[in-house]
């Protein structure tokens, strides 16, 4: 049987009206209404009705998450799949530990909710933001950040996306001062986002110590497969390698690209689970093995055409 890898998409792939289809089969609805029942408040309005609400960390995190283990359940419930591994992108890492049985559902979204309300709550009056930086190599964008820093502006790289396309976070002020500079070095692009929070870097610090505790109680040492690493880009597969990783994750970058460089010769293809296609995007430009993205019941035809083709 082929192996494959499953990935879930993070913050920034969330929309109003996702995960609809899944609600309208009995496993998304009974899904829907589990999480509604643990966060106390209606995961249905919300991501169907709620657009200004489901923008806010603290509930986008919940959704996307659940919208992703709506896709990946669906997924185990008409396909056999060999799966070696799972990632996700930021959030995302908690999706995969759902689909690998670290996490319940019910304490999936209670952990990612307790994370988004957290994250809110720590840059708050802090001018946070983040920006995409198109066109420039690693080493270079790294030694501008560097040079930045030692200037006394607050910015580090935050996300490895793929070969000449980076995150930044940091001080929002601080952010849009580098636009001109940045374009100077040779980026073909350096667009802020429009986000309040600066995930993965060292301004997120004040909240770690809290997450831990949130960690440490809803993390359970039950791994079906490993799960590799935004800060290491390394597999674990047990609570006590998760807990400091997780935590790292704040305000480490998220080593994306450098994952699946690293791991996809031990996979045949990649089942992306969630809203949107933005994974399948990046693994365009990655990895030579395909990507098939799951956001509603009818996405599985593909996939399961092609492993059809392949028992054939």
């Amino acid at each position: 049987m082929k192996k494959c890898a499953l990935i879930f998409p993070g913050q920034g792939s969330q929309a109003l009206g996702m995960g609809r289809l899944f609600y309208e089969e009995s496993l998304g609805k009974e899904m829907m209404e589990r999480a509604s029942e643990a966060l106390g408040f209606d995961m249905a309005k919300l991501v169907l009705e709620e657009a200004e609400r489901l923008d806010q960390t603290a509930y986008t995190q919940p959704a996307i998450l659940l919208v992703s283990a709506m896709a990946e359940q669906w997924v185990k419930s008409k396909l056999s799949l060999d799966v070696s591994w799972a990632m996700g992108h930021s959030l995302g890492e908690f999706s995969a530990l759902f689909s690998s049985g670290a996490l319940s559902l019910e304490d999936a979204l209670l952990l990612v909710h307790a994370r988004g309300k957290l994250m809110q709550r720590t840059c708050e009056g802090i001018d946070a933001g983040m920006m995409v930086v198109l066109g420039l190599e690693d080493a270079l964008l790294e030694g501008f950040c560097e040079e930045k820093r030692s200037e006394g502006f607050k910015v580090w790289t935050a996300n490895y996306n793929g070969e000449g396309q980076i995150v930044l976070a940091g001080k929002r002020s601080d952010l849009a001062e580098l636009e001109a500079p940045l374009k100077a070095l040779g980026a073909k692009r350096a667009l802020l986002l429009s986000m309040s929070v600066a995930s993965h870097c060292p301004l997120l610090e004040g909240m770690r110590e809290e997450f831990l505790t949130h960690l440490e109680s809803k993390l359970q040492d039950s791994f079906a497969y490993p799960i590799i690493s935004n800060v290491s880009a390394m597999p674990y597969s047990n609570k006590a390698e998760a807990i400091p990783l997780l935590a790292s994750q704040l305000i480490s970058p998220v080593l994306y690209k450098q994952a699946i460089k690293r791991h996809e010769e031990g996979v045949d293809f990649y089942v992306e689970c969630g809203h949107g296609s933005v994974l399948k995007g990046l693994n365009r430009r990655l990895s030579q093995k395909p990507t098939f993205s799951i956001e509603n019941p009818a996405g599985i035809k593909e996939l399961e055409l092609a492993l059809s083709k392949e028992e054939a």
